[in-house]
Parts: C-alpha cells; structure tokens; sequence
C-alpha cells in the first residue's frame, strides 16, 4: 500500500482530507484516528502533526505527505516538493517597531524571534547576515515587548495584529508558502501508484478552477463564440434541431466564467449554463 501522512491538525488539515475526499480516498470520521486504511485505493492515511511529516517522508517511512512548503524547509528535511495545492498560503516578513531596521542588512547583530528558526536561520546565512535567532512556539508579537528579542519573523497576512502590536513589516518578504506533496529527494516519481496519486489531485486542481460552460448560438457567430471559449483543446459543437444554430460545450477558468457569458450574450449567444465540474483527467 501506499504510506501517505496527512495533516492531523491546524489550518492544513481540513483543506487536505477535503482535497483527498474529492479524489476519491476515504479520510477519518474522527479526529483521533491516528490511521486510516483504504483498500479500495492500496493506501494507507497517517495522520501527524504538520510538523513532523516531512521527517517521517525524508526517513523512507511513508512514500508520500502533504504538508506546508515552509515546515519543509524549516524542519531541514532530505524531501523535496512534487506538487503545490494552491491552499494555506502564507507570506513570511520580518517586522519591528518603527525605526529598528528597514533592510535586510539591519539585522546585523540583533535578535530575531520566530517559530520559523530554520527557515530564518538559513534566510540569514544564505544572505550574509551574523544575527541571532530565538525559537518561541507562537504568540512571537510580544517578543520585543519583553525584550527577547529586537525583530521578529512571522506569517503576515493582513498584517493587523502587527500594527496592534506596535510593528511593521519592513524588507522583502523571507519566503512564501503554501500547501505542498512531498517525496523523500531522489525517491521515484515515476512510481505507478504514486502517479496515480498525483493525478487524482491534479484532477481536483483542475476541477476546482474551470467549470463546464453550455451555449447556443447562431452558425455565423459561432467563430465568435470559440475564440470566447477555446476549451482546453477546442470546444464540442453540435447542431441544433433548428436550421443555422448550434450547441458548444466547453471548459472555461472558473474565475472569468461571468465575464464570458456576458460577452457571449453580447454577440447572441443564448441558454448559457455553467456547471461544476467534479474531478477530471487532463
């Protein structure tokens, strides 16, 4: 079977067994299951804390897991990325109080507190930057309150908990992340039920962006219409039991889908549906 480990808890865990839900594997009723056998797919679920899985995929202990790029790099890991999912974005920045550092080349000799230390440390090193770094489990805002610290690295979002606590993000951002499968470096791709794998969640990614878009319209505006919705490859086009129009199906980008139905409305496009698609192969 295939030994995958899924996020047990935090923002990583609900997107993840949601993905793996849409590419047909079976995912834990309860929180505490610690593993999960799905023999109808030969795979069996591990669920961790976010931190742990890429030690556990770089040992040879499980073949595949989904976890953050930045845990990745943070933890040092001998696994590499092999398929981004486009959920738990994140943004790492620096931030101190007003006029403690604008640059990079600021830190110079001051104190960095975050729960990033490899990601932070290896940032520094990599830039040529001699300042130390503190490891605090979150909450690392106060950090210069008390004096631990001089700056502090952190996920920014909004940034609002940042200004409520006095700081400001200063420099270009250390890293950015989101949610990752990763394999132990040098392991085999090409695996068959590895690939398996991978296409069922390229199926989902492909799902989630496009939807299925149906239309008629008249046989001289039908040039028109494809060049509004080329598909993937072309558009399906079928006559109409009514002489001079004709019926087009085809996948468009979820995000732009109202803005060409009203441009296909303009040239005379008429019944235009748009419906989701579910899982896909491509």
């Amino acid at each position: 079977m295939l030994r995958i480990a899924v996020p047990n808890k935090g923002s990583l865990s609900g997107p993840a067994s949601a993905m793996l839900h849409e590419a047909g594997y079976q995912q834990r009723k309860e929180s505490k299951e610690l593993v999960l056998v799905d023999p109808d797919n030969e795979v069996e679920f591990f669920y961790l804390r976010p931190k742990d899985i890429a030690i556990y995929v770089s040992a040879g202990k499980l073949d595949i897991g989904i976890t953050g790029q930045d845990l990745l790099v943070d933890s040092g890991a001998n696994a590499e990325t092999i398929l981004p999912l486009g959920f738990a974005r994140s943004t790492f920045r620096f931030a101190a109080k007003p006029g403690t550092a604008n640059t990079l080349a600021d830190l110079a000799g001051k104190t960095v507190a975050t729960s990033y230390e490899g990601i932070v440390a290896k940032h520094l090193a990599d830039s040529g930057i001699d300042a130390s770094v503190v490891h605090l489990d979150g909450a690392v805002e106060t950090a210069i309150e008390l004096g631990v610290a001089q700056v502090i690295a952190d996920v920014v979002e909004t940034g609002t908990s940042l200004r409520n606590a006095g700081l400001e993000v200063f420099g270009e951002p250390i890293m950015k992340s989101e949610a990752v499968v990763i394999r132990r470096t040098g392991a085999d791709t090409e695996e068959p039920k590895v690939q398996q794998f991978l296409r069922r969640l390229q199926g989902v990614l492909v799902a989630r962006s496009y939807v299925m878009m149906d239309y008629d319209c008249r046989a001289e505006h039908l040039e028109q219409a494809v060049a509004l919705t080329p598909g993937l490859e072309s558009p399906t086009i079928s006559p109409l039991h009514n002489e001079g129009w004709v019926a087009v199906r085809s996948m468009v980008p979820a995000k732009e889908a109202q803005r060409i139905m009203d441009d296909l409305y303009a040239i005379g496009a008429r019944a235009i549906l748009t419906t989701a698609i579910h899982a896909c192969r491509l």
